[in-house]
């Protein structure tokens, strides 16, 4: 058996595992690569296998630096099945068209800028259409059932608790008279936060493939957390300004809505006025309350007597561009939500745009910001940035509160590492920049006595 490790392999985004037997050819994950203009000359080449010959893509979860190339497989001659849970395949169905739409217009941009320049123009990354066409390839399954996929290959999802429908996925390889198990975590929840369940601990494998996001870090807990967020908005609006929160439209936007209407009912934040400009989060929003098995007891119990999603706070969702440009009039007092969370595309950079270089004004990031990208600049001190061609200057007040991501932090990767009956081969550390997963395989190695490793990308496990 060998299993090409594409991409996540030091560095966070691109995951893609290709997986091949005698019997079998298969994908874990098909995603985008983000962050660096490097990172994503990636999603441009051409795939180092034969999309034709990809007998099924199994799927951990929505997010688009896992999903965001199924398209293009589609595209050039995949004609398998998709496996995913349902919850993923309904955000997919939002997400990859979103995205989608996003490469159409920066090929309209890009093609603008090229006719100026009397260059021919370019194609963007996949269409609407293309992403449409790659939704008739996914299947639905449901957690904690084992899948034969008749090629030597037996899978079962898990409960990753990362955001809505996100799946371990467990995976039996049958070469010849030997089976070998491989475990490939996705990227695992952070415990206790609000919506979801917590990741599901995995008896055994032989093999694991293990995310590093934050293997470097541990999160403040979530009580304090919330405090941490709930000062901030506060001292943010007595300030006269807006906030401005950068929320991935899918999991970010639930959980801080959540949160907010939590702190409004307990009376620690009075007459919030919230505006989440996001069509695709409100469509989130809307497969969230779909899937109460992905739910965690709380918001369920919350969900039947009627106390959510009502909220005390005012609280509109913008669809159209017309409201979207409404809010940048609003000169204070509002808590403005928008993707993407990384700041790279979106509304969310008109919003930057309009209060970051007001002082009154303030910025809370509360998700990971990948190297390469505008949030991450923000967050690192630069005094400007340029959004849309012009140069802002950051002047707003900046808060970075970590302990609401959606990944599990070091303490929480080794608790689910230590869950292990029986000691995997090795651990294949994934998902991590690149120092960061370095390190966390010397953590590994020295506080749980496993054998990790961290490969390089396209690198091949021989198994």
């Amino acid at each position: 058996m060998k299993i090409t490790c594409i991409g996540a392999a030091r560095t966070v985004t691109g995951s893609c595992y290709h997986i091949q037997t005698k019997q079998a050819n298969i994908l874990v994950d098909c995603g985008t690569f983000q962050g660096t203009k490097d990172n994503e000359k990636r999603n441009v080449e051409q795939f180092p296998f034969r999309s034709s010959e990809i007998q099924y893509l199994v799927l951990t979860h929505a997010h688009i630096d896992h999903s965001g190339l199924i398209p293009k497989l589609v595209k050039e001659g995949f004609t398998g099945k998709i496996l995913a849970t349902g919850a993923t395949v309904d955000l997919c169905g939002v997400m990859l068209l979103d995205s989608a739409h996003i490469h159409e217009r920066d090929a309209e941009w890009e093609n603008k800028r090229r006719l100026r320049g009397g260059k021919p123009p370019v194609k963007p990354l996949y269409t609407i259409q293309e992403a449409v066409n790659s939704l008739a390839y996914f299947q639905g399954v449901v957690y904690n059932k084992i899948i034969d996929l008749g090629n030597g290959i037996r899978v079962r999802f898990q409960d990753a608790g990362h955001i809505l429908g996100s799946a371990i996925v467990e995976l039996w390889a049958k070469d010849d008279t030997n089976e070998k198990k491989l475990v490939f975590s996705g990227d695992l929840g952070q415990k206790n936060l609000p919506l979801i369940k917590d990741s599901t601990p995995i008896d055994e494998g032989d093999f694991v493939f293990i995310e590093s996001t934050y293997g470097n870090r541990k999160h403040k807990g979530v009580t304090e957390t919330i405090d941490e967020f709930a000062n901030a908005v506060a001292e943010s609006l007595t300030k006269g300004g807006n906030v401005i929160i950068p929320a991935f439209a899918v999991g970010r936007t639930q959980d801080i809505l959540y949160i907010l209407n939590q702190l409004s009912r307990q009376g620690r934040l009075n007459h919030l006025q919230v505006f989440v400009d996001s069509p695709m989060a409100l469509q989130a929003t809307r497969i969230t309350l779909k899937h109460p098995e992905c739910l965690d007891k709380e918001t369920l119990e919350l969900m039947k007597t009627g106390q959510f999603p009502r909220s005390t706070l005012t609280l509109k969702f913008t669809e159209s561009v017309e409201d979207s440009m409404a809010i940048n009039r609003i000169k204070g007092a509002a808590i403005i939500m928008s993707a993407s969370g990384m700041c790279e595309a979106g509304r969310i950079r008109h919003h930057l745009k309009h209060n970051l270089w007001r002082s009154e004004c303030s910025v809370i990031f509360v998700g990971f910001q990948a190297q390469g990208t505008l949030g991450r600049r923000i967050v690192e001190g630069a005094k400007e940035v340029r959004i849309f061609g012009e140069e802002i200057a950051v002047n707003a007040r900046i808060y970075t509160i970590g302990g609401l991501s959606a990944h599990a932090d070091r303490d929480e990767l080794l608790d689910w590492l230590g869950k292990f009956k029986k000691k995997p081969q090795r651990v294949f550390v994934m998902h991590g920049e690149e120092e960061t997963a370095l390190g966390f395989a010397v953590t590994i190695r020295e506080q749980l006595n496993l054998d990790a490793y961290v490969p390089e990308m396209m690198e091949e496990i021989q198994i």
